[in-house]
């Protein structure tokens, strides 16, 4: 994800790319339609990341919820952590769906 400069991410970037994973992965399907925004580099990145996290999530989390009995559901706390980075305008680094997203040439 570095290749975005940090001097261009505006503060909508910032915003857009936190809400991507908060409310992933309905905001990076909308985000997917937004012309103007879809393209910039920072928010490519972070949506990519958050889209392929939130269908992830989707599916794990209720699995390991019932076997945890709702302890599992806290991974969601997860999300808020990446938000808040994105938020700030870092660089998210996800184990394994990083490398993925770059591979596939999505971010």
């Amino acid at each position: 994800m570095s290749e975005f400069n940090p001097n261009e991410v505006t503060s909508d970037d910032r915003l857009l790319a936190a809400l991507a994973y908060i409310f992933a992965p309905l905001v990076p399907i909308i985000i997917l339609f937004l012309e103007d925004k879809k393209n910039r580099p920072f928010i490519k990145a972070h949506n990519a990341q958050a889209l392929a996290v939130g269908v992830i999530m989707i599916i794990v989390v209720p699995i390991i919820a019932a076997v945890t009995l709702g302890c599992g559901s806290i991974i969601w706390l997860i999300m808020f952590y990446w938000a808040y980075k994105a938020y700030k305008g870092e660089e998210v680094n996800i184990p394994v769906v990083t490398d993925f997203v770059k591979n596939q040439g999505w971010a």
